[in-house]
Protein backbone atom coordinates (compact mmCIF):
# COMPACT_ATOMS: atom_id res chain seq x y z
CA UNK A 1 0.00 0.00 0.00
CA UNK A 2 1.12 3.58 -0.83
CA UNK A 3 0.33 6.97 1.16
CA UNK A 4 -1.11 9.49 -0.57
CA UNK A 5 -1.58 13.01 0.47
CA UNK A 6 -4.85 14.50 -0.67
CA UNK A 7 -4.44 18.71 -0.41
CA UNK A 8 -7.61 21.01 -0.45
CA UNK A 9 -6.87 24.51 -1.92
CA UNK A 10 -9.04 27.12 -0.60
CA UNK A 11 -9.48 30.58 -1.63
CA UNK A 12 -9.85 32.34 1.60
CA UNK A 13 -10.41 35.69 0.18
CA UNK A 14 -13.92 34.61 -0.97
CA UNK A 15 -16.89 34.23 1.09
CA UNK A 16 -18.43 31.11 2.18
CA UNK A 17 -20.80 29.86 -0.57
CA UNK A 18 -24.58 29.95 0.04
CA UNK A 19 -24.56 26.74 0.47
CA UNK A 20 -21.54 25.89 3.20
CA UNK A 21 -23.87 23.98 4.93
CA UNK A 22 -24.36 21.34 2.16
CA UNK A 23 -20.81 21.15 1.60
CA UNK A 24 -19.66 20.27 4.84
CA UNK A 25 -22.30 17.49 5.17
CA UNK A 26 -21.21 16.20 1.88
CA UNK A 27 -17.31 16.19 3.35
CA UNK A 28 -18.55 14.54 5.88
CA UNK A 29 -20.39 11.92 3.84
CA UNK A 30 -17.42 10.96 1.33
CA UNK A 31 -15.17 11.06 4.83
CA UNK A 32 -17.06 7.86 5.93
CA UNK A 33 -16.78 6.24 2.73
CA UNK A 34 -12.79 6.20 2.75
CA UNK A 35 -12.67 5.02 6.90
CA UNK A 36 -10.74 2.26 6.20
CA UNK A 37 -8.75 4.00 3.65
CA UNK A 38 -8.18 7.14 5.87
CA UNK A 39 -4.94 7.32 7.63
CA UNK A 40 -5.42 11.05 9.15
CA UNK A 41 -7.21 14.09 7.59
CA UNK A 42 -8.51 17.25 8.99
CA UNK A 43 -9.16 21.08 8.04
CA UNK A 44 -6.84 23.93 8.67
CA UNK A 45 -7.44 27.20 10.19
CA UNK A 46 -7.11 30.33 8.07
CA UNK A 47 -3.49 31.23 6.72
CA UNK A 48 -3.17 34.05 8.78
CA UNK A 49 -3.41 32.11 12.02
CA UNK A 50 0.20 30.30 11.14
CA UNK A 51 3.49 30.78 12.59
CA UNK A 52 6.57 30.31 10.45
CA UNK A 53 9.98 29.35 12.07
CA UNK A 54 13.14 28.69 9.91
CA UNK A 55 16.55 28.72 10.02
CA UNK A 56 18.88 31.29 9.37
CA UNK A 57 22.55 30.62 9.78
CA UNK A 58 21.73 29.21 12.71
CA UNK A 59 19.04 31.16 14.56
CA UNK A 60 15.48 30.57 14.84
CA UNK A 61 13.57 32.97 13.14
CA UNK A 62 9.69 33.03 14.39
CA UNK A 63 7.06 35.29 12.26
CA UNK A 64 3.33 35.36 11.77
CA UNK A 65 2.37 33.65 8.94
CA UNK A 66 1.49 32.93 6.64
CA UNK A 67 4.97 31.57 4.25
CA UNK A 68 3.63 32.48 0.77
CA UNK A 69 1.30 35.39 0.34
CA UNK A 70 -1.02 33.91 -1.84
CA UNK A 71 -4.97 34.10 -2.25
CA UNK A 72 -5.26 30.39 -2.23
CA UNK A 73 -3.87 28.04 0.04
CA UNK A 74 -3.67 24.86 1.95
CA UNK A 75 -7.53 24.70 3.52
CA UNK A 76 -6.90 20.37 4.37
CA UNK A 77 -6.44 17.83 3.77
CA UNK A 78 -6.40 13.78 4.10
CA UNK A 79 -3.46 11.19 4.15
CA UNK A 80 -4.94 7.85 2.36
CA UNK A 81 -3.45 4.48 2.14
CA UNK A 82 -4.56 2.80 -1.32
CA UNK A 83 -2.36 0.52 -3.37
CA UNK A 84 -1.71 2.50 -6.43
CA UNK A 85 -2.43 6.28 -8.14
CA UNK A 86 -5.79 4.88 -9.45
CA UNK A 87 -6.90 4.40 -6.50
CA UNK A 88 -5.77 7.57 -4.49
CA UNK A 89 -7.21 9.54 -7.92
CA UNK A 90 -10.87 7.80 -7.90
CA UNK A 91 -10.98 8.72 -4.27
CA UNK A 92 -9.72 12.42 -5.18
CA UNK A 93 -12.56 12.84 -7.97
CA UNK A 94 -14.62 12.24 -5.14
CA UNK A 95 -13.31 14.29 -2.79
CA UNK A 96 -13.29 17.52 -5.02
CA UNK A 97 -17.38 16.78 -5.61
CA UNK A 98 -17.93 16.27 -2.35
CA UNK A 99 -15.67 19.90 -0.98
CA UNK A 100 -16.17 21.83 -4.27
CA UNK A 101 -12.42 22.26 -4.07
CA UNK A 102 -9.16 21.59 -6.38
CA UNK A 103 -7.64 18.61 -4.95
CA UNK A 104 -3.73 18.00 -4.80
CA UNK A 105 -2.53 14.36 -5.16
CA UNK A 106 0.77 13.15 -3.80
CA UNK A 107 2.57 10.45 -3.06
CA UNK A 108 4.55 10.04 0.10
CA UNK A 109 8.40 9.85 -0.18
CA UNK A 110 9.12 5.74 -0.54
CA UNK A 111 11.67 4.19 2.07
Amino acid sequence: MTQYLLSVHHDYEAPLPSNAEQIFADVDAFNATIAGQSVFGGGLEPPHTSTVVANHDGQLVVTDGPFAETKEALGGFWVIDVPDLDAALEIAGRATTACRAPIEVRPFESE
